[in-house]
């Protein structure tokens, strides 16, 4: 879930580059590279069936786990049964359903800007702009990495649940930093591209010259364009959406974050988006989306494959 994102669901970067990002990894020029992700792993047990699938099938092979909430532990102690799965930590600072909810990993005291007045996390990411330090935001985002370490997991990367640390400059440079403190690849996506950026202001965030240059600076690999798998009023509908945002793209490294879960009443207490995750739970096993896939060129790729194809660069 980024909502601050989906104005880029149907943007192509018009921007003309030497080298895009997928070229300086070693991917052919000219080529669409996908990173199809599963967020929210770990948010419920209709999630992990829902991922755990998707890799037993290889149909998707990444997803992010959401670390303070109730079925982490789970999803974890599954990927550590699995031979090198492409699991990162979706680094989440906020609560956002009404009745399915969750506080923070570190010590509650330790975070108190962090925590509502149920003693969950916030809704929204406007409230915790408004209410977390820095050095909060840095303790929980530690907090979470070093949870899935202390239980005997090596993530491929990191994430921002919400875009919540692309919120402010602070966030953002506490996200990469710590991502190359780690060794973790995070969702760094390159603003050069005026028309991403552009987008990026238009939601509202704080996309100045100073967060371009600090992202240019960001020495980990880095995404050409970003964007999530569109909604549908129908299951036809959503999966030619989806084409129509694969056919626009530019050639180049884009992440496309979806957020499957196989149906169940109590999804259905959860969030009222519960049938666009069902339907993301079917998508990309249809035998139509893996025939566009292959009539098309896409190349699909992990950030475990990307990480790999960086360090033999370096």
């Amino acid at each position: 879930m980024l909502p601050f994102l989906l104005l880029m669901t149907m943007v192509s970067c018009s921007n003309e580059k030497k080298h895009t990002n997928a070229e300086k990894l070693g991917f052919p020029a000219g080529r669409k590279i996908i990173l199809m992700h599963c967020d929210d792993a770990g948010m419920c047990d209709e999630a992990n069936i829902a991922v755990q699938h998707y890799f037993e099938t290889g149909d998707i092979k990444s997803a992010a786990v959401r670390v303070p909430c109730p079925y982490a532990e789970e999803m974890i102690q599954w990927a550590k049964t699995k031979e090198s799965p492409d699991l990162g930590v979706h680094l989440t600072l906020t609560s956002e359903w009404k009745t399915w909810r969750w506080g923070p990993v570190a010590d509650s005291l330790k975070v108190p800007g962090l925590v509502d007045q149920e003693g969950k996390m916030w809704h929204d990411v406007p409230d915790v702009l408004m209410h977390a330090t820095t050095a909060e935001v840095e303790t929980e985002v530690r907090a979470q990495i070093d949870k899935v370490l202390g239980m005997g997991f090596k993530p491929t990367h990191i994430d921002t649940h919400m875009g919540t640390l692309y919120g402010s400059i602070d966030y953002l440079k506490v996200f990469l930093r710590i991502a190359q403190e780690y060794n973790l690849p995070a969702n760094a996506i390159d603003l050069s591209d005026t028309v991403i950026a552009e987008n990026f202001r238009k939601e509202g965030y704080p996309i100045t010259s100073e967060v371009v240059e600090f992202l240019d600076q960001y020495p980990l690999p880095k995404l050409d364009n970003f964007s999530s798998v569109p909604n549908g009023k129908t299951y036809e509908e959503k999966r030619d959406n989806f084409f129509a945002l694969v056919t626009s793209l530019k050639p180049g490294l884009t992440e496309i974050i979806f957020h499957p879960s196989v149906e169940t009443d109590n999804l259905k207490t959860i969030t009222n988006s519960w049938q666009q995750r069902v339907w993301e739970a079917e998508l990309f096993s249809d035998p139509v989306v893996k025939k566009y896939f292959s009539d098309n060129g896409i190349i699909l790729t992990t950030w475990r494959e990307i990480m790999e194809r960086h360090q033999a660069k370096i």
